[in-house]
């Protein structure tokens, strides 16, 4: 398949601080003169700073690229650069085909204008006929929803209507090559249902995108590949699911397999030690990234030293939030006689279509009974964590909506239904 975005070694550059007036009055004048005397001047304080450093990246016609990373990692200034609202300091960026773009609020219209006009203004932009306009103006107003205040000036328009706007223009002028910044970031439920479906039409009709987000579970859905920015440099590029879990593994500190080699400093006393965790799929490989319907495994290695009371493996699951989604324990009568001395490998299965979507992270625990409560042999908070997405197929517990259910557990429950 043939380029549609190509970016070789794009750098830009900005300078941040204090600037130095270009003009200033009389008294000014006279004053820094005097201080320059004393050897009290101020002088301006500036720094450099590189948004982008060699950013260099190929996106195929019909691809769904996802961008992600912190605050400030450079991914707006990357979408700037790529429709030339702002001109790289080095390198060189090519698009080939008719782009449409949705960036912060506002960009691309003119506030004194009508939504009408603005409608009509960017598709002339776009080099479409008033015919072709007048023909796409339904279904453009009825997809933004404000029909009632089509004909008011934009610059009367809340945060929400204007993005609702802007993507409905962005998304009928049929542009071949599609750049959204943040598209989720603004607007209600019903809303970001209706532009994030839009853009799965868009990508299946073989046009591409690349799309900015942190909402990490759209672009796990939206997005076959992704690039991972971390100040102005792309530090990783691979499948969007991969490298979701990287990201918030990289955030969260913890990865989805740990090893202690060292018994002697293996968490644990002098009865039990843990020797590994590690989160598996069904067949017993390590993953970072989980489809929501499939079985999730969590491996637990542990050593008992010596006879002692009965000892059995515990897990507490949670969310990004650090919500609870909940506790378990291996209640199988093999853990009620003392564990002989030896090296044990339990694995707890956590249903397909139980999680919700993002980032899960594990507490793992071998405890004893200590009627009523439990004495903690190992007791280690965030062992292994991964991610957890969706792929919208219509078969998991969200079915065919493309919105984000809260909740840190998401069950695919048995329904019945009678009628009259």
């Amino acid at each position: 398949m043939s380029i549609a975005i190509q970016a070789q070694g794009l750098s830009k550059r900005y300078r941040i601080g204090e600037l130095q007036a270009a003009y200033g009055t009389l008294r000014e004048s006279i004053t820094h003169g005097a201080r320059r005397l004393v050897g009290r001047e101020h002088r301006p304080h500036q720094q450099e700073i590189w948004a982008l450093d060699d950013v260099s990246f190929d996106v195929r016609e019909g691809e769904a690229l996802g961008v992600i990373g912190r605050n400030g990692a450079g991914k707006s200034t990357l979408l700037k650069v790529l429709t030339r609202i702002t001109t790289p300091t080095k390198g060189r960026a090519e698009i080939r085909g008719r782009v449409g773009s949705l960036l912060e609020v506002g960009t691309g219209f003119h506030p004194e204008l009508t939504g009408r006009e603005n409608i009509y203004l960017n598709g002339s932009i776009l080099g479409m006929k008033r015919r072709e306009l007048a023909k796409k103006l339904p279904d453009i107003v009825e997809f933004s929803g404000i029909e009632k205040f089509i004909d008011t000036p934009v610059k009367r328009y809340s945060s929400g209507m204007y993005v609702r706007l802007a993507f409905s223009v962005a998304a009928h002028l049929e542009p071949e090559i599609m750049l959204v910044d943040e598209v989720l970031a603004v607007g209600d439920a019903e809303f970001q249902k209706r532009c994030l479906g839009r853009m799965e039409d868009f990508n299946d009709a073989g046009r591409t995108v690349l799309f900015v987000s942190h909402n990490l579970s759209a672009i796990s859905q939206l997005c076959d590949r992704a690039l991972l920015l971390d100040g102005g440099r792309v530090v990783r590029d691979g499948p969007s699911a991969e490298l979701v879990a990287f990201y918030l593994q990289t955030v969260g500190g913890t990865e989805s397999a740990r090893r202690w080699a060292d018994l002697d400093v293996a968490p644990g006393n002098d009865l039990v030690r843990m020797t590994s965790a590690r989160v598996v799929d069904a067949d017993g490989s390590a993953l970072d990234s989980a489809d929501v319907r499939r079985p999730v495994g969590i491996e637990i290695e542990f050593t008992v030293l010596r006879y002692g009371e009965p000892v059995f493996p515990k897990i507490k699951v949670l969310d990004a939030r650090r919500d609870i989604a909940f506790n378990a324990m291996d209640t199988s009568e093999r853990w009620h006689e003392p564990s002989p001395p030896g090296s044990y490998v339990a694995t707890a299965w956590i249903p397909g279509n139980l999680l919700n979507e993002g980032s899960a992270s594990v507490d793992i625990a071998v405890c004893s009974l200590a009627a009523p409560n439990l004495r903690h042999h190992v007791n280690e908070k965030d062992v292994v964590s991964f991610n957890v997405y969706d792929p919208a197929e219509g078969d998991s517990a969200r079915g065919r909506y493309v919105g984000q259910w809260r909740g840190v557990v998401r069950p695919l429950l048995e329904w019945t239904c009678v009628s009259d």
